[in-house]
């Protein structure tokens, strides 16, 4: 009989992408995914595309929000208890995987009611509110960094379940002055854009000389951050979103970007040296906890977003030119291309025990 677990992820991509990418490795397996998730997040759009059968929970964070909002958040978990209580009764899993995000919480508090194995993975360096008020119920806590739970927490450091195009990089020759072709710079701002980065990096960039660039601005700004290279006479492809950001990071000689989660994963598969600028606001800093990850081991940059000018985005890649082939190793040093089957295998060891 095909063994059967329930994934539960949801919000944003951070959450929902490297649990996709243990949904296929156990569908290779032939085990039965089922999901938990919710309408709002992406993985309304992005787990049904994958084939895979998702329920619904209504449930609202409750991080950030008024008095009013905690209130509708905590009658609305309440409500969604009893939906995951019912979806798990159900499905009668093996185990229970939560993978981050609010959506996680009903399922991994009723997974434990049931006796059912639960199972969770933490993504950033600083845990998210959900996984630390699962950490203390699961049998079973991942963390893809090292130390980022507390100590009293027997955590295993798997790294972060990535997709296969990423798995099956190989480490690329680093760019230098003897390359024959410009250096390659990517400029990523997720999948929205940063505002700032739209502002800043084709100033800052022009002053390179001889470069060849590639831009994710956003949909809200593509236009308009395009025209900013043509008047400054920069060759660049501006896009609204990348398809394939594999590609993307093999064609790049560096990166400038954000320092999400999955980011940072990804570019330390990619060997690929980075400019990381950490969203300031994201909750508990956890984007430069993230980025100290690379910058600690010499993989990169930490250019916080209160100092980013135009000069000091440009001294940041000029101090790097020089470096690459370093940094490339040192990136590639620091990449967990396992980690996807080493969460898989963790759920597996649990049905057999």
């Amino acid at each position: 009989m095909a063994k059967r677990i329930v994934i539960m992820a949801g919000g944003t991509g951070g959450h929902v992408f490297p649990a996709l990418a243990v949904a296929q490795e156990l569908s290779e397996r032939d085990w039965r995914v089922s999901w938990l998730g919710t309408r709002k997040g992406i993985e309304s759009r992005v787990v049904p595309e994958h084939g895979i059968d998702i329920e619904w929970l209504s449930v609202e964070g409750v991080r950030g929000k008024g008095a009013f909002g905690k209130l509708t958040g905590i009658l609305k978990l309440f409500k969604a208890c009893a939906e995951a209580l019912l979806i798990l009764r159900r499905c009668k899993p093996d185990v229970v995987l939560g993978m981050g995000g609010f959506v996680a919480a009903p399922g991994g508090l009723m997974s434990k009611a049931l006796g059912i194995p639960l199972l969770i993975h933490e993504q950033n360096r600083v845990p998210g509110t959900t996984n630390r008020l699962l950490a203390a119920r699961a049998k079973i806590v991942m963390e893809a960094f090292p130390g980022s739970f507390a100590d009293d927490v027997k955590a295993v450091c798997t790294g972060n379940p990535l997709r296969k195009a990423f798995r099956d990089m190989t480490a690329k020759q680093p760019w230098s002055s003897a390359s024959g072709r410009p250096l390659r710079i990517l400029v990523v701002g997720g999948s929205q854009g940063a505002q700032v980065l739209n502002e800043v990096a084709p100033r800052a960039l022009a002053k390179l000389g001889d470069v060849e660039i590639k831009h994710q601005a956003g949909r809200a700004m593509a236009e308009q951050v395009s025209q900013q290279y043509q008047a400054l006479g920069i060759k660049a492809q501006t896009l609204s979103f990348i398809d394939d950001i594999a590609a993307a990071y093999q064609w790049a000689d560096l990166v400038i970007c954000r320092a999400g989660a999955m980011t940072v994963s990804e570019i330390a598969a990619a060997g690929l040296p980075a400019v990381l600028i950490p969203l300031p606001h994201a909750i508990d800093d956890h984007q430069t906890a993230n980025a100290r990850y690379l910058t600690e081991a010499g993989a990169g940059i930490l250019l916080p977003q209160h100092e980013l000018s135009e000069e000091t985005l440009k001294n940041a890649v000029e101090k790097m030119i020089s470096g690459l082939a370093a940094m490339s190793r040192a990136a590639r040093s620091m990449a967990r291309l396992d980690a996807t089957k080493a969460v898989a295998d963790r759920c597996a060891a649990e049905v057999r025990s």
